[in-house]
């Protein structure tokens, strides 16, 4: 997990070490959202960091930035889509204009998009929760493949 995130106060985390393989107990009533954090960051890592690099700062003026990010803040819904089916055209982000074509992932599930988000939702000083797969599922069945 990425150092920005801590877990709540009052949860417990032992770290075991049995021949080589490190175990991770967490007891927190956070379960769910430190799952999707995790799995977000390492789907993120995968599909995102190349272009929006792995501390979501962008890449110059040509890949906008996801940390300190109002488009993503303001579009939540809108950036599933934009996940999953790419997005052409341009974008005003922090009031700065983008226009380099993103591709969408049209592999991503509703369960990985909604762990992508959480991670970013989650990440660079914020916190605001899990991102809920019905969210996700509603805004996909919005939007449509190009």
């Amino acid at each position: 997990m990425s150092s920005s995130r801590t877990l709540v106060p009052g949860s417990i985390t032992v770290a075991v070490f049995l021949g080589g393989i490190f175990l991770l107990s967490c007891s927190s009533k956070n379960t769910k959202l430190d799952q999707y954090y995790v799995q977000g960051q390492a789907l993120y890592e995968k599909n995102c960091s190349n272009c929006h690099q792995k501390n979501g700062k962008g890449l110059g003026l040509v890949y906008p930035p996801l940390a300190d990010n109002n488009y993503f803040t303001d579009h939540l819904d809108d950036s599933f889509c934009e996940m999953k089916y790419g997005k052409k055209g341009s974008i005003l982000v922090n009031g700065k204009e983008y226009n380099k074509a993103m591709p969408g992932v049209p592999s991503l599930t509703e369960l990985e998009i909604a762990e992508i988000a959480t991670y970013i939702t989650n990440s660079w000083g914020r916190e605001n929760g899990i991102v809920d797969i019905q969210r996700v599922k509603q805004a996909l069945d919005k939007c449509s493949a190009p």
